[in-house]
């Protein structure tokens, strides 16, 4: 059962009810505070549960209390949160995703109390997308370590209304996945803080920071990256496999492949481990020289 089936379900229940119709679909929830969208619980969309009994306290405790459920891995979607305020809202934006292609189909459109919209597509499984804000644009993704607030809850606004989340729109066609990296970099593009090893060389602390620069990259930079990196890591004593654990999230979610990003960090491996010590290691913008043969080509980062 898809949200869209469930968010129609719940049309004309009380709260409680629709909690336990949540957890009944097998939906994660918490509480929120009555009319706000703030969790009632210690931590928050962390504390969700599918337990019915523990559902049943909460809102025998709380009967008015919104019903906030976690996005990402926890509830298997995302949601793209276009905003509206007095300052703008993120419709225009929404619509330049659309047009470049990157708005597939989604699972449920939600409108907001304050006018906005939620929409939901299905979360990757084994790839986790973090959630995001682009104010500019005036719309969040809500991803892993994120949250939403969802039909029938009611949100007080400044003027004093109350007013609900309702379904307007079930799934589009087959929903479909959406790159949150991609949408990013539309809405809200930014040059990537430049990676600066410290004096004496890359140190194996350095392998977080290497693999957050590398994340941090365009799409057509990252495979150089990759290799840059790669190479880097081994000299630094990092071991291949918390290498590999590093570079490969860090690639994504574009290209190079996962099975590209391991070929690569095996071939700076052996090509390292095989080459005799130097003093003068290469270092950002120049060239980094790799065995031939080995899987992997002469790269130049500028």
């Amino acid at each position: 059962m898809g949200v869209a089936d469930v968010f129609k379900e719940v049309r004309g229940l009380s709260l409680p009810e629709a909690a336990a119709r949540f957890t009944a679909a097998r939906v994660p929830i918490f509480p929120c505070v009555p009319g706000e969208k703030r969790p009632l619980v210690e931590h928050g969309f962390r504390d969700a549960s599918l337990n019915p009994a523990q559902i049943t306290a909460w809102w025998q405790r709380w009967p008015g209390a919104n019903i906030g459920m976690p996005t990402g891995l926890l509830s298997g979607v995302d949601v793209i949160d276009v905003d509206r305020k007095p300052g703008g809202d993120g419709f225009t934006g929404f619509q330049r995703l659309q047009d470049a292609g990157l708005i597939p189909g989604w699972s449920a459109m939600v409108m907001t109390p304050s006018g906005g919209m939620h929409a939901y597509f299905p979360a990757p499984r084994f790839e986790p997308q973090r959630s995001w804000q682009a104010a500019n644009a005036h719309i969040d993704f809500r991803g892993e370590g994120g949250y939403v607030v969802v039909p029938p809850s009611v949100v007080t606004q400044p003027d004093g209304a109350a007013r609900p989340y309702l379904l307007i729109s079930g799934s589009d066609t087959a929903p479909r996945r959406v790159n949150a990296g991609a949408i990013r970099q539309l809405l809200d593009p930014r040059e990537p803080a430049k990676y600066r090893p410290r004096p004496g060389g890359v140190r194996s602390q350095d392998a977080e920071r290497l693999a957050g620069w590398v994340a941090a990259l365009r799409a057509g930079e990252r495979n150089r990256g990759v290799v840059w990196a790669a190479c880097r890591l081994p000299a630094a004593g990092t071991d291949r496999a918390a290498a590999r654990d590093g570079l490969a999230p860090a690639a994504e979610p574009a290209e190079p492949a996962p099975r590209e990003v391991e070929v690569t960090i095996n071939s700076a491996y052996r090509t390292v481990h095989s080459a005799p010590a130097r003093s003068d290691s290469p270092r950002f913008g120049q060239s980094v020289p790799v065995r031939r043969g080995a899987g992997v080509n002469r790269q130049v980062l500028s």
